[in-house]
Order: structure tokens, then C-alpha cells, then sequence
């Protein structure tokens, strides 16, 4: 086995405790023999997600040899509170211990600088590798067969049972519901998103009339996997988009039918097509759909764009977004998103609900009309979140996953980790309150005089009235809680580093392999070495005069089995967008190491 730096791997500390072991706490002494995996997330980043699920089949092949560890690690206020980590580790289908950290202390002993973020520990407790990003787990697979070999070899390997407890189920109508849909006879089609259903509900929102799909996770003629939003079809019909498949289905409530048009079932990776024959083309993890102008938009959350289907050709493409993470307006095909995850058709606007930013934004048609123009409502980015009401330019909010088109014009706001339901009057320009006490709410219909929510983590709809008066909170503002990196004045030196997984290089067969962009927020903050390019060294100038920012990285490398003997190696993709506070001081570094995958030598 190739030599490896000897780094004692940390001890676990959470000030939240464990979940999934029975109540016990969980030390790396206990772990001792195992190869662990920790999974640094936070639920509500789509690519954490991409990564439970990446590690899905590497937990249950290698169950004797292997223990992955969640360790959640909160961005917003929300995902600090214990009873919400609870709720997102079986909204998720977590099945391994997971560490509730919300002062981010293991975090900052492992110096994770991004979610998701994978650390691999061998059987004698030292840390010899780490991952940033998605797209990994075929390098973690490698390493843990390799780490097998060695450690059998040492006699250093102890497998077993791991100490993962699953917990007591429980039984409710719906379980952490995502969307809903109003049929024309007056009841709700729901997706029951954590179990892999559609559920009918009469116009009561509360009576059972029948499940649709098996429950299991699949993508089959009677299976989803965490079906998320539902959109009715000029026919009658209702488009699903089923989110961990990838994939768009379409069911038909009178005959009961289901059908997939859009996906492949595989996940969308930079390179890939971005428009052709629908069943063809990948997508990642489309979140919700809004039927406008003569085309089914998707919120594509997994890689911060928006796309259309066209029923009539069949066909997809991207409407809008570069797959850049952050809160940039403009020209359709130069806006950045974050995660768009709700939408709704109002005449000539589609609004979204931009997750990630706290951002309420909508998509018209530009003066030609041949074109689409991106806008914000209210939110101002990655970082600033909170429950202001107000003018929308000073207004906050935090992680919204819905809007609803109200018949006055404006727009309701399932303004999730508030637990409230906000409004946005585009004749006013002003933010309020119109419902609090709500549990998550992902998203809310038009019923009459009233408005359905669908209260995720209470797993039902709740029925409001719609109030001719807004209700007053108090004001609360947030800032995201990461330790800022102090870095010297002037010259910066950027290195990503990757190691390709053993047996594999860089694929250079059609060009560069790797790409980085970076940008600044402030964009003062760079004098010099902003853009894109293909080499992972970048030389950033930092401007004077301005204290602190957010540099923003994106990263990917494309590795290739290393093979004479194999005729068609099979490639890989790891990519990774970083947000890193910092601020400018004297006694700053002047190297800014982000590992996307290995070990950072310096």
C-alpha cells in the first residue's frame, strides 16, 4: 500500500449528541479495528444529499469492515436545533450513527472548509484521506478495499456488526411530505417523499383515498425515490419530478398509470448534455415544476439551474443558470441560483424559491421576448439569512423551498426554516408575515379562500385562512457561523488539491481534466486572478482597502482508469464549490489549501 502522512484522526465532539446507536456515545476508541468514514453534511445542501446516496451501496457492501459517521454540521440557525437533525436523519433514510454538532467543533478539528466533505480514518485511527465535493465514492470504495487488504494483513481488521440502531418507526398519514397539487375535483395529490409514494387525499386534505407506488426506492412503473414536486398538465395529467432518480415521470390520475419522460436515471454531471431527446438527457435532482408559456419548468436544485420540457418534441434544456452557486441577476443564461427549489406561474413571471440565497426571484421574458431576464425579489446571497419583514431589499428569510401565486398578484413563500408562511407584494415591494407556528413548510396551495400548507415535518396539510392582514414578528437576522480564514495582504496563492484514486490519472484524452473558477463577494475583494481556467494553482491578488469577503471556488477533475488492458476505462467526475470567509491581516497565510481529494501536504 502506498505510503501515507500518519495523522491522528481528532476525537468526535458534538454538544448535540448521537442519533441511530440506542443512545450510546460513540468514541473513535470504540470505532478501533473499523474503517470509518465521515460524512460531514448538512440537510439542507442538495450535494450533501447526492452524497448519502452515493454512499448507499459502499455502506451495505462493506457493512463487516465499514462504520460512516454522519457528522452534521449546521450552515443556518434551523439546522442548529436538535429535534430538526433528528427529523432530517429519518426524513433521509440515514442509516448509520449520526453526531449532532451544532457548534461545529468536529468540524473545525478536522478543518473541513465545505459540505459535503468525506474523511476516511483506517483501523488504527489515523486519517489518510479526505474528500470535498461529490462524485467520490468509487475513489472511497478503492481505498477501502485497499485498506482491507492491508490491515487483514496486519491483523488490524476487525469486522462485525456496526453500531448503527435504527429507530422506532412511526405511523402517520404522510411522512415528511414535499409538495402538492390540487386536483380538478377539489382533492390534494401529495408526495409522501420519505416514503417513496403519492398519496390522494380528499378535498379535506386529511382522508386517505388511495398510495401510489410501492414504497420502495426504485424507478420502476410503480416505484419513486423521494418524489419531491408535482405539477398539473394541460391533459389532465400530473408531472412528478422524482428527485433521486433524476427523472421526470408523468401519472395519469384516472387510469392510474405511470411513465418516465425526462432522465436517464443517472445523475447530471458537468460535461454532460445540457438539451436533447428527454429520456436521454441526465438531470440532478429536479425539486419542483411549474407548468408556463407552453413548457414544464424544473427547478434543477442539484446543479442551481432551471430547465424546460417540452411535451411536444420531447425534448430538454436549460433555461436558465451557468451551475455557479450564488445570487447573480441578469440575462437568463448568466444568472447563478442556489439550489432553486419551488416555482410558480404568474402570468408573465415564474417565481422561485431560491433556497440556498433565502431568496425569493423570478424569471420573465427580456424586451425581445425571445429571451428570459432573472430577478430578486428579496435575499441578498449565500451567507445573510433571518426573519425580517419590510422593504423586500432589507428583508430576510431563511432556506424557502415554496411560493404560491395569489390571486392578487403576489406571492406566498413556504419560508421553510422559519416555520412560517411570508408574502412579497410586488405593488408594494414590501415582505411580511402572513402565518407562524408551522413546522417546516415546504410548500402551499390554493384552495378557495384559503391556502393549504404542506407542514412537512408535522406530515400533514394544515388549512389557513388567508389573512387580509399580515402578522407582526419580531426582526432576526443571521449571518452564516464559519470561522473566517486570515489570509496576508496582496498576494494570495490558491491550490486545490486532488490526488487521482490508485489505478487512475487525469483524463486528458479531449483536453484539460481540471477546472477552476473563482470569484469574489464582495467582487472588490480580488484585484487579480479571478475567472476560469484549467489549472488548480491559481495566484489571487487580494485588493487594498477591503478587510473581508467570501472567496468562492469551483473546482472539478475528470480521473480515468490507468489500464493498458482496459479497452473502455471508466471515468470519474469530482467537483466541489467552496465558500471561504476570510479577512486580510498581517499575520495571515499567504496559502489557501482546499483538498477535493487526498491529503493538503502542507
Amino acid at each position: 500500500m502506498a505510503s501515507r502522512a500518519r495523522v491522528r484522526a481528532p476525537e468526535l465532539i458534538g454538544k448535540g449528541g448521537w442519533l441511530n446507536t440506542g443512545d450510546k456515545e460513540l468514541t473513535l476508541s470504540d470505532l478501533r479495528g473499523r474503517i470509518v468514514v465521515l460524512d460531514f453534511w448538512t440537510f439542507c445542501c442538495v450535494n450533501c444529499l447526492h452524497v448519502l446516496d452515493e454512499l448507499r451501496a459502499l455502506e451495505e457492501r462493506h457493512r463487516d469492515t465499514v462504520v460512516i459517521i454522519g457528522v452534521h454540521s449546521p450552515k443556518f440557525v434551523h439546522e442548529a436545533e436538535h429535534q430538526a437533525v433528528v427529523d432530517a436523519v429519518e426524513r433521509y433514510e440515514v442509516e448509520h450513527p449520526v453526531l449532532d454538532d451544532p457548534e461545529l467543533a468536529t468540524w473545525k478539528q478536522y478543518a473541513v472548509r465545505a459540505w459535503p466533505t468525506l474523511v476516511v480514518i483506517d483501523p488504527e485511527g489515523y486519517v489518510v484521506a479526505q474528500h470535498a465535493g461529490e462524485g467520490h465514492a468509487h475513489a472511497i470504495e478503492q481505498l477501502v478495499e485497499e485498506l482491507e487488504a492491508a490491515h487483514t494483513a496486519k491483523g488490524t481488521l476487525r469486522r462485525g456488526d456496526g453500531p448503527y440502531v435504527p429507530p422506532e418507526p412511526v405511523a402517520t398519514d404522510l411522512r415528511f411530505p414535499g409538495k402538492a397539487v390540487r386536483l380538478p375535483h377539489g382533492g390534494f395529490l401529495v408526495s409522501d417523499t420519505t416514503r417513496h409514494q403519492l398519496v390522494e387525499l380528499a378535498a379535506d386534505g386529511e382522508q386517505v383515498l388511495r398510495r401510489i407506488g410501492s414504497g420502495e426506492r426504485g424507478l420502476t412503473p410503480d416505484s419513486f425515490n423521494e418524489p419531491q414536486g408535482l405539477a398539473l398538465l394541460p391533459d389532465g395529467t400530473v408531472a412528478v419530478a422524482d428527485t433521486v432518480n433524476h427523472a421526470l415521470r408523468v401519472f395519469d390520475p384516472e387510469s392510474g398509470t405511470l411513465k418516465t419522460v425526462a432522465g436517464t436515471g443517472t445523475q447530471w454531471w458537468q460535461g454532460s448534455p445540457t438539451s436533447g431527446p428527454a429520456r436521454e438527457v441526465a438531470l440532478s435532482s429536479p425539486w419542483d415544476l411549474a407548468w408556463w408559456r407552453d413548457r414544464l419548468w424544473i427547478a434543477m436544485a442539484g446543479v442551481h439551474q432551471l430547465w424546460t420540457y417540452d411535451p411536444a418534441t420531447g425534448t430538454v434544456e436549460v433555461a436558465a443558470g451557468t451551475t455557479h452557486e450564488g445570487l447573480v441577476d441578469g440575462p437568463a443564461a448568466e444568472a447563478w441560483f442556489a439550489q432553486p427549489s419551488g416555482l410558480a406561474a404568474s402570468g408573465e413571471r415564474l417565481w422561485v424559491a431560491d433556497s440556498e440565497t433565502s431568496a425569493v426571484r423570478w424569471v420573465e421574458p427580456d424586451e425581445t421576448g425571445e429571451g428570459y431576464v432573472v430577478r430578486t425579489a428579496a435575499g441578498t446571497g449565500l451567507f445573510d439569512f433571518g426573519h425580517r419583514d419590510g422593504p423586500a431589499g432589507q428583508a430576510l428569510l431563511q432556506h424557502p423551498l415554496g411560493v404560491t401565486a395569489l390571486p392578487d398578484g403576489s406571492v406566498a413563500v413556504a419560508d421553510t426554516y422559519n416555520h412560517a408562511l411570508r408574502r412579497f407584494d410586488p405593488a408594494s415591494g414590501e415582505v411580511t408575515t402572513l402565518a407562524t407556528d408551522l413546522r417546516e413548510p415546504s410548500a402551499a396551495v390554493l384552495a378557495g379562500d384559503d391556502i393549504v400548507v404542506v407542514e412537512s415535518a408535522r406530515h400533514r396539510l394544515t388549512r389557513l385562512r388567508l389573512p387580509e392582514e399580515a402578522v407582526r414578528v419580531e426582526a432576526v437576522a443571521h449571518h452564516t457561523r464559519r470561522a473566517a480564514t486570515a489570509v496576508a495582504p496582496g498576494a494570495l496563492r490558491l491550490e486545490v488539491v486532488f490526488q487521482a484514486p490508485a489505478g487512475q490519472k487525469l483524463d486528458t484524452r479531449y483536453g484539460p481534466s481540471t477546472r477552476l473558477l473563482v470569484s469574489a463577494t464582495p467582487p472588490e475583494l480580488l484585484a487579480g486572478g479571478a475567472g476560469a481556467g484549467t489549472d488548480l494553482v491559481r495566484d489571487l491578488v487580494l485588493a487594498d482597502g477591503v478587510t473581508e469577503g467570501v472567496l468562492h471556488v469551483s473546482a472539478m477533475a475528470a480521473s480515468c482508469d490507468d489500464a493498458p488492458d482496459i479497452e473502455y476505462p471508466a471515468c470519474h467526475v469530482h467537483q466541489q464549490d467552496w465558500g471561504v470567509p476570510v479577512e486580510v491581516s498581517e499575520d495571515g497565510t499567504a496559502r489557501l489549501g482546499l483538498v477535493l481529494a487526498g491529503l493538503d501536504a502542507e
